[in-house]
């Protein structure tokens, strides 16, 4: 494979109309690429990130041995609206700036998306859509919006909408980061350090099973205690922004593949339009997109199967590069979509 370096680009799209009414202001979608468009125009693989992640936490899923080959593909990795790289609370100016940030859908997101890759990709057709958790939750958008361009859907670790259980969890970690005094409504002059500490460890004990934690697997990590793990998980929350964080959050918990005004709320109809090939990969232990929820929603989309993660590692199953045996079943799961219709 010939070296590639990855490029890093803004797509300035100017005001963004969103779903809920509202508009974003000078929107900016922040994106990485690495491989070149062939002149079919039909070998774009689309990897949305997720929660809390940046884009280069996808790359552990491209190059070396992983059928993510930039020598035959052009891989896009675009980066959520509200996470701090695209137009979000902690880089927006004016009245939009940090507890004004507009409330952003699964929909505003692939719509801003799709204007990418019409814009600045010529309307490539989308050999695989491919995502982790709120990744996957765009993937599964992707497919039931645009099923005349998108080729194939890779979906770990996520549902087609945000179940009640899930929703209750995330006003947990919510609760834990606002409840700190110095998180003044959003409109904090220094980062609310405690809230944020509070955050990380709360969605630590989701983030893993209760497996993980009982066989001690944090020590393949590198971690010689649960407390080592939990500050961890501190330490990465202080480098985020609390707003950012909560934007994001907000537009997870609207997750939901029919919110928009094409489905307008039936959820059956746009799971219906899934016809495209899909894999939904949920991990057993999974405590929060659980199996059986991933279960319930893959038996209604046409094109899907179900291929269950077995694993003791949680949500984190289905990361970029977390979990070596689940990584290597993901990117064979990748390698068959793909090898149904190469560039």
């Amino acid at each position: 494979m010939t070296v590639k370096q990855w490029l890093k680009d803004d797509f300035e799209a100017g005001d963004l109309p969103l779903s809920s009414g509202e508009t974003l202001n000078s929107a900016r979608l922040h994106y990485h690429q690495i491989g070149e468009l062939n002149a079919p125009k039909d070998n774009l693989i689309l990897l949305p990130t997720y929660y809390g992640g940046a884009a280069t936490g996808n790359h552990p899923w491209v190059g070396g041995a992983s059928p993510l080959d930039p020598d035959r593909y052009c891989i896009v990795i675009p980066s959520l609206l509200g996470a701090g790289e695209s137009s979000s609370p902690s880089n927006t100016r004016g009245q939009q700036a940090g507890p004004g940030f507009p409330a952003v859908t699964l929909y505003d997101n692939v719509m801003l998306q799709k204007r990418l890759v019409d814009d600045v990709f010529g309307g490539a057709s989308i050999a695989l859509a491919m995502g982790w958790s709120m990744g996957g939750m765009q993937a599964l958008q992707w497919g039931c919006l645009f099923p005349e361009q998108v080729h194939a859907v890779l979906a770990t670790c996520c549902t087609a909408r945000c179940y009640p259980h899930n929703r209750v969890f995330l006003e947990g970690v919510k609760a834990a980061l606002t409840c700190d005094q110095a998180f003044q409504d959003g409109h904090y002059r220094s980062p609310p350090e405690r809230g944020l500490r509070s955050f990380g460890r709360v969605y630590a004990g989701w983030a893993y099973s209760q497996a993980f934690f009982r066989h001690e697997l944090w020590r393949e990590l590198g971690f010689g205690s649960v407390e080592a793990l939990l500050r961890f998980w501190e330490e990465d929350h202080l480098a985020q922004d609390a707003n950012n964080l909560l934007a994001v959050l907000d537009t997870w918990q609207r997750g939901d593949i029919s919110d928009n005004p094409v489905f307008q709320g039936n959820y059956t109809a746009a799971l219906a339009t899934l016809t495209v090939q899909t894999r939904v990969m949920p991990s057993t232990t999974d405590l929060y997109f659980t199996a059986e929820d991933a279960q319930h929603d893959a038996r209604q989309m046409p094109g899907a199967s179900l291929e269950v993660l077995p694993s003791e590692w949680g949500h984190i199953a289905g990361g970029a590069g977390r979990e070596r045996q689940s990584h290597q079943k993901i990117l064979a799961a990748a390698h068959s979509l793909l090898s149904k219709r190469d560039p």
